[in-house]
């Protein structure tokens, strides 16, 4: 991708690409130009036009330049080809298309299929012009780069090992999974790191607002970060004691319990979130995003105060294209700084995150002597073994383990 320099791509007109400035670059016709080439050009998002120089301004991204060389391409009019390194960089656009339609078809969450197609854009890009038909071969050798080049963990080089398997039996409708010799990492057992309940008061302690209610949410219900932003008015019940999960990991919907001691603090969000929402509906907006089927059946769903974010964004988003103005849920980069930063006022030199208050929920459950399968369902665990390595890390409660040192020192202490 050209961050800077130009390179000029020979068709029945030219055009050229050179640098527009930090972060853009800038497409000029020097010879004029047909009107393909110029809905080419057009059909990059984010592209815009610049009166003073006469030259249309595109994204400096990978993105930008593969629908630019996809929209120039297709008009037919090429007498020669790209340089060879853009021309083994340009991704199969229509096996990508083909792998976006599935996915979403499937219904896998929009974090899922970003994963997916990411992991098949790299591998298309190393293997898309090899002139060879994909295989296993192809398979272990980005698994193997991805281990001794990149470095990278079991997980992620098994995430990685699932899009292309997706890929090569959705998209290409071959089954390589069932063939021998496919390279699966074997992923290192770990023992999450925990909170003690003193802790947990030194962290929320530190926090306040809305992200200190969401800190509380995810330790007192044991909800993953993304569960708790995602969370709107209608989920929460106050009647009869509930929070309900929506579309959690796997798209399963769940209920947790709602902490009575968070009853007031969820009911001052819910005002505060009302006053937000009639003050964005005054000004002519005030639609969240809903889900595809509730949209088609209501158009205005969106606007209604139990479809809003439980924890709103502060600023309204813009699309600078249409000037559609809306409103998401906070961003979870500001959630995870602040709990960052509560653990280090708090001294806590544990490896520790937001999902910390998770693991903390689930052991501090089994440490109150509820059973294990009660906590499985609370957690959204599919199998029980998953909930099972919580007992890993107790030190204390009806099946705790007293050290034989113990026995023999007694009342000592070092």
């Amino acid at each position: 991708m050209p961050s800077s320099g130009f390179f000029t791509i020979f068709i029945s007109v030219i055009v050229k690409v050179t640098s527009g400035g930090p972060r853009c670059a800038a497409v000029s016709f020097p010879r004029g130009f047909t009107r393909p080439v110029l809905d080419a050009v057009r059909s990059v998002k984010g592209r815009r036009w610049n009166e003073d120089e006469k030259v249309w301004l595109i994204p400096d991204t990978r993105e930008s330049f593969d629908a630019l060389l996809s929209g120039l391409y297709g008009t037919g009019l090429f007498t020669a080809s790209v340089p060879k390194e853009a021309e083994e960089a340009r991704p199969a656009k229509d096996d990508l298309q083909k792998l976006r339609t599935i996915l979403q078809a499937k219904r896998y969450s929009p974090r899922t299929q970003e994963c997916y197609e990411r992991w098949t854009k790299d591998f298309l890009r190393l293997y898309g012009n090899c002139g060879e038909r994909l295989g296993l071969k192809h398979i272990n050798g980005i698994l193997s780069h991805l281990a001794v080049k990149k470095n990278v963990s079991a997980s992620t080089q098994n995430q990685a090992l699932a899009a292309l398997l997706f890929y090569f039996r959705f998209v290409l409708n071959e089954d390589v999974e069932s063939l021998s010799g496919l390279i699966r990492a074997k992923s290192k057992r770990r023992v999450p790191a925990v909170l003690s309940k003193e802790e947990v008061v030194l962290v929320l302690n530190r926090m306040d607002g809305s992200k200190r209610l969401a800190a509380l949410l995810m330790y007192g219900t044991g909800i993953r970060l993304n569960e708790a932003l995602c969370l709107r008015v209608m989920d929460i019940d106050f009647c009869r004691g509930e929070i309900t999960v929506r579309s959690g990991k796997g798209g399963k919907d769940r209920r947790v319990m709602l902490p009575q001691s968070l009853s007031l603090q969820l009911k001052k969000q819910i005002d505060c979130v009302k006053a937000l929402h009639e003050k964005d509906l005054a000004e002519g907006w005030g639609k969240a995003q809903v889900p595809a089927n509730v949209e088609s059946r209501s158009p205005n769903a969106g606007k209604e105060l139990k479809w809003q974010w439980l924890f709103p964004q502060a600023n309204r988003w813009k699309n600078p294209m249409t000037g559609q103005q809306g409103r998401h849920h906070m961003d979870e980069s500001l959630l995870q700084k602040a709990v960052k930063k509560a653990m280090a006022e708090a001294h806590v030199n544990k490896n520790a995150s937001c999902h910390t208050f998770r693991h903390s929920f689930a052991t501090h459950m089994l440490e109150n002597g509820y059973d294990i399968r009660t906590v499985q369902e609370l957690l959204g665990h599919s199998d029980v073994r998953t909930t099972m390595i919580y007992t890993h890390v107790l030190n204390r409660g009806a099946k705790g383990v007293v050290s034989p040192l113990d026995g023999i020192l007694g009342g000592e202490r070092s």
